[in-house]
């Protein structure tokens, strides 16, 4: 596993405090039609409950709202958290840390946890946590950057260092490493699926975006013919493991 570590984010309060500047100055967001496939992984029944831990600004949330879910979102950076209830009132928004999450055993049908496991203090902890959190029989989606990702090799190539986000803890693993760490925490991966920066539109907003930009359609379909251990992220979906984390 690679690791980016930025000076003094040694502690959970100064990481809280360099995300609480990050959403302050300029946020982290996708476009809907990400978080709508991301959803759609996890074929969600109206009624049911979901947690995005990490939640950010709730983009995700409040989709998941608009789907007919009882969509809550959870994260420990308090401007995020305020953006989220801006932006979807009708959703419950948490400040909380995802290594302790709040919530009792077995609370949620679905959970997600998008891009944000691989900047923890302790991954191990947040994996088991997606566990304690998730009912048997339920499903999580969680997102992972690949250290030998196509588009990362290339970065490498080029500048001779892994790309650093600008977040303040950073790590890149291969497939196989992070589904052990998963199954660690307790956690059954059923399906992974490749991610590499384009998704096909599903809002007539994504479509114009896409069309006007002709080099990422390109990108689109040559991305689609990349083998699944070269993509950049990985999603496992995953279920409960019945008998636990293991030792």
């Amino acid at each position: 596993m690679i690791e980016i570590r930025h000076d003094r984010m040694h502690n959970a309060s100064a990481t809280r405090e360099a995300y609480d500047q990050i959403y302050t100055n300029r946020g982290l967001s996708h476009r809907d039609s990400f978080y709508l496939w991301l959803l759609s992984l996890l074929d969600p029944q109206p009624g049911k409950r979901l947690l995005d831990i990490s939640c950010g600004e709730g983009r995700l949330v409040a989709l998941a709202q608009q789907q007919g879910l009882l969509a809550f979102g959870l994260d420990f950076s308090v401007v995020a958290v305020h953006k989220g209830l801006l932006g979807s009132p009708d959703s419950g928004f948490v400040v909380g840390d995802g290594e302790r999450i709040p919530f009792p055993p077995r609370s949620f049908d679905y959970v997600t946890h998008i891009g944000s496991l691989e900047h923890y203090m302790d991954p191990h902890l947040g994996a088991a946590e997606i566990g304690r959190v998730l009912k048997q029989g339920g499903r999580a989606c969680i997102l992972l950057p690949n250290t030998f990702g196509l588009l990362g090799i290339r970065y490498v190539w080029k500048h001779g260092e892994v790309f650093d986000d600008g977040q303040p803890l950073q790590r890149y693993a291969t497939r196989r490493t992070w589904q052990n760490l998963l199954e660690s925490g307790g956690l059954c991966v059923n399906r992974v699926v490749g991610y590499s920066g384009v998704n096909f539109p599903r809002t007539s907003t994504d479509v114009r975006w896409l069309l006007a930009r002709p080099k990422k359609i390109v990108r689109l379909a040559l991305l689609a013919l990349v083998p699944i251990n070269l993509a950049n992220h990985f999603v496992f979906i995953c279920s409960k493991h019945a008998g636990g984390p293991k030792e």
